[in-house]
């Protein structure tokens, strides 16, 4: 039913990088912190870095609780559902963090994305996660769902913002600087994007 893997290869990369979506779970240290979970969508917007690594693009939104989250303890799981196909469930438990775009990283990280323009989405960092267990379960019980087609609302609503004003609409949402339980979430004025 269920199996516990050392790397993300084969298989099982294949899976994970041709799903249309994949959810978020992080939680703070506070035993009554507020839990969250997240859909993530937009094909091209995660990645196999490597057999233990992944990666994905964290795009402008009213909340920063996962960036919060992983600045203070890290923890991260991230689950891939099959709605088409063979039933299978695919989490990655791990440490993630958030790389900002002041980041030395930012240009190498960025480039495994190519099929994303990450100027329309209102780029804010890159969510890097190291994988610490690897499992899939049967996924008998997930629905058989139809993928369309990716919405393209996100990249028309944050086109038209520049650095500036992207980081002026941060600073008017009450839970992007700060969590819902008030820890630091992403850093604001936010860095200017690396020239490419």
């Amino acid at each position: 039913m269920g199996k516990t893997y050392a790397r993300i290869e084969g298989r099982l990369r294949s899976f994970i990088e041709t799903q249309p979506m994949f959810f978020t779970a992080t939680a703070p240290l506070a035993g009554d912190g507020t839990i969250n979970l997240s859909p993530k969508g937009l094909r091209g917007s995660w990645a196999v870095l490597d057999e233990q690594t992944v990666a994905y693009l964290d795009f402008a939104g009213s909340n920063a609780e996962t960036v919060a989250h992983l600045r203070e303890n890290g923890r991260i799981t991230l689950m891939w559902c099959a709605f088409q196909g063979p039933p299978n469930i695919v989490r990655v438990h791990g440490r993630g963090e958030p790389v900002f775009r002041d980041d030395p990283r930012w240009r190498e990280l960025i480039g495994h994305f190519p099929d994303i323009d990450p100027s329309t989405h209102g780029l804010r960092a890159i969510i890097v996660v190291h994988a610490e267990l690897i499992r899939d379960t049967c996924g008998y019980a997930v629905p058989f769902m139809t993928y369309d087609e990716d919405r393209d609302l996100h990249g028309k609503r944050f086109a038209r913002e520049d650095d500036a004003s992207l980081s002026d609409y941060f600073a008017g949402k009450p839970h992007v600087a700060r969590s819902i339980d008030g820890l630091p979430g992403l850093p604001l004025p936010l860095p200017p994007t690396p020239a490419a």
